[in-house]
């Protein structure tokens, strides 16, 4: 397993956000401790050429400029450059899945909400449609994302919405921030969860649309993995347990595509134990 990941990430925060430097910074220092097998490669930042695959000049320029974007997403000193590392290590998380491996991104800030012209829902840049885009450019034919956080990732959909060899699949709940997502449309399949469903319901429901993936037959898959549909999660209202994570990485593992996974959402103070279970799951 090759975990890519940089420290440098952990240099902003406001206090009490729930998308804080402790959820990568707790989540390494957990992985580190568990399994010292596993590798830390290092890794450039994306550069403009790769970040323009999806966004426009001015939304780079606006990242930059010293005012918030939303309440829930502010400015911070140095966020382009950190999010333009957040997304070099998945791009780099992908290229190494190409060659075989399994590789995660373990990063911040994530990523999914961010649409072309607007950062949104803590997210500046978008990098699994980033890459998604990075590989349909670079031979790669066909190529999927699966996006299990509990919020739908409008953006991602927003940039991949009618790109030939793209699919994208959503389960997530409804209704929940940021109010999309409800229908599929084109190459976008979106699979509606109700709040505090049965956690049995709710994997049943993933199951679905990981065959869907899979239906796809992708040559490279690209998994916007968030853990806040997790029972304690303070932000949602979902029911999923520690254990139901394991089973996605698992799903995963059988499939033998080549894949990759990047960290979204999951504000639990559980969340390196959850992602130690997806990784330990998806790396039997």
């Amino acid at each position: 397993m090759l975990i890519f990941s940089d420290e440098r990430c952990l240099a902003y925060e406001s206090p009490g956000h729930p998308e804080c430097p402790a959820r990568v910074k707790e989540t390494a220092a957990l992985l580190q401790a568990r399994h010292p097998q596993w590798e830390w490669p290092t890794f450039e930042a994306a550069v403009e050429a790769d970040l323009l695959r999806a966004h426009s000049v001015a939304h780079l320029e606006r990242l930059q400029v010293a005012e918030h974007f939303d309440s829930d997403t502010a400015y911070y000193n140095g966020i382009y450059e950190i999010a333009s590392l957040a997304c070099g290590a998945s791009l780099a998380a992908m290229m190494a899945a190409l060659e075989g491996q399994k590789a995660f991104s373990l990063m911040r800030p994530p990523g999914h909400h961010a649409e072309r012209e607007q950062a949104m829902g803590f997210c500046y840049l978008n990098h699994a449609a980033i890459c998604a885009r990075a590989a349909l450019a670079n031979g790669v034919s066909r190529v999927a994302v699966w996006d299990f956080d509990a919020h739908h990732g409008n953006g991602t959909e927003a940039l991949l919405w009618g790109v030939a060899g793209a699919l994208y699949v959503s389960a997530h709940q409804v209704p929940c921030y940021p109010g999309t997502g409800t229908v599929s449309r084109g190459n976008c399949r979106n699979y509606p969860v109700a709040p505090e469903c049965d956690p049995a319901e709710h994997l049943k429901t993933l199951q679905e649309s990981w065959q869907e993936v899979l239906s796809f037959e992708p040559e490279l898959v690209l998994v916007s993995a968030g853990f806040d549909a997790y029972e304690h999660d303070p932000i949602t209202q979902m029911s999923l347990r520690m254990n139901d994570f394991k089973i996605l990485g698992q799903w995963m593992a059988a499939s033998k595509t080549p894949t990759m996974a990047l960290l979204e959402g999951g504000y639990s103070e559980d969340l390196p134990e959850l992602v130690d279970a997806f990784l330990v799951g998806w790396n039997d």
